[in-house]
């Protein structure tokens, strides 16, 4: 065998072990997100289904995080403060049309936003849903527990000047309505009824992509592609 061929064949060799060893620790690494998917997963489901616990009070703001709090159920008591309501574009099962996100202020003069649930787009004026705001005193509010949306959403940013919202963004809410002391979360309201039908809550989606195994499988494939070229260049050699 010539120098350059023995040469080609080392660097050949070289690059199938390299490439199998790091299809290997990529399929390795997505069963281990595969793992980890399944019980964020079953985690989430225990939540949503365990009974509702208090909202998180100020001194528990700072720890709230997604791997633990969101879509907790949790409950919440105080008065609605409709004139500082806000409607964010939705598109639901029922259609387009809006999010209901009006401010709670808690006995603790704590606020928390409460997303009431979702109405059509042709009622989206208060005067179009006659009998849908509650009456004034304290209301209980229970629901799953999410975390702002900054920014935007369907690829547009939010416009508190114009009132346009495309996102539950607490913060940039907070600041449009002149809120103080807002927990860094919102409440999505279950599907207790309203008065008048409207808005309609429990429309809160659960869903995670988990594509893991097949991303595994994927790398796998490859390694064992990898190896065989590797196997093959060998044999090769013998001959």
């Amino acid at each position: 065998m010539s120098e350059p061929s023995a040469r080609a064949r080392r660097l050949l060799t070289s690059v199938l072990v390299l490439l199998a060893a790091v299809f290997l620790a990529l399929g390795t690494w997505q069963v281990q997100r595969l793992f980890w998917k399944r019980d964020l997963i079953a985690r989430v489901e225990s939540r949503v289904h365990a009974e509702p616990v208090a909202a998180p009070a100020r001194a528990g703001w700072p720890a709230i995080s997604a791997e633990r709090d969101e879509y907790r159920r949790v409950t919440a008591t105080g008065l609605f403060q409709h004139d500082k309501t806000v409607l964010v574009q939705a598109v639901t099962e029922r259609g387009a049309g809006f999010w209901v996100l009006t401010p709670l202020r808690l006995a603790d003069d704590t606020t928390v936003l409460v997303n009431r649930g979702f109405v059509p787009a042709d009622r989206r004026a208060p005067v179009d849903r006659a009998g849908s705001e509650l009456a004034a005193g304290p209301v209980a509010v229970t629901g799953l527990l999410r975390l702002s949306e900054p920014g935007g959403g369907f690829l547009r940013a939010n416009d508190p000047a114009g009132e346009r919202w495309f996102s539950r963004d607490v913060a940039a809410i907070a600041a449009a309505k002149g809120l103080s002391d807002v927990a860094p979360y919102f409440i999505d309201a279950d599907a207790t009824p309203n008065p008048g039908g409207l808005p309609v809550g429990g429309l809160t989606v659960i869903a995670f992509r988990n594509s893991h195994l097949v991303y595994a499988l994927t790398w796998y494939v490859l390694a064992a592609m990898s190896t065989a070229g590797l196997w093959h260049v060998h044999r090769r050699r013998r001959v």
